[in-house]
């Protein structure tokens, strides 16, 4: 059975923003010039499937962060409906901080792996994250770079 739900890492969540702001933007906004306008649909197909994206405060802040790095409000108004529309999932910092990956991945990293699993996978362009993901089993993460090759 697929997952209905599935986390997405800070950096995804930054080309959602931006690419349902206008597609045209992607390779034009700081924070998103790694990827194109095709990974975008990419994106929105992987997501279409389910029925909620998760997310958690510190992915929510950190885009919200990279997203501030632009002059056009746009991008901070599509977050702000975003946040709206998808389910937040707290994981305490302490939590987070407990974690032996948190020195090496950092806190919106560690907060993620405390709570991705094959039900609620995360789906990252982050490869270290993505590592750290699968040692937690099968089916907890999906690498979007395989899906950039397409």
């Amino acid at each position: 059975m697929s997952p209905t739900c599935a986390f997405i890492d800070s950096n995804l969540l930054v080309l959602l923003v931006v690419g349902s702001v206008d597609r045209g933007l992607i390779p034009r906004h700081r924070r998103s010039r790694r990827f194109s306008p095709d990974d975008y649909d990419r994106l929105l197909a992987l997501l279409e499937p389910l029925d909620k994206v998760l997310v958690t405060p510190n992915t929510l802040t950190e885009a919200s962060n990279l997203l501030l790095s632009s002059r056009d409000p746009r991008p901070m108004a599509c977050l702000r409906a975003l946040i709206e529309n998808t389910d937040e999932v707290v994981v305490a910092s302490r939590t987070a901080a407990q974690s032996r990956l948190f020195d090496r991945l950092g806190l919106t990293d560690a907060a993620l792996l405390e709570v991705v699993s094959a039900e609620s996978p995360l789906i990252t362009v982050d490869f270290d994250l993505y590592g750290a993901a699968l040692a937690k089993g099968a089916g907890v993460a999906v690498n979007f770079a395989h899906f950039q090759d397409w």
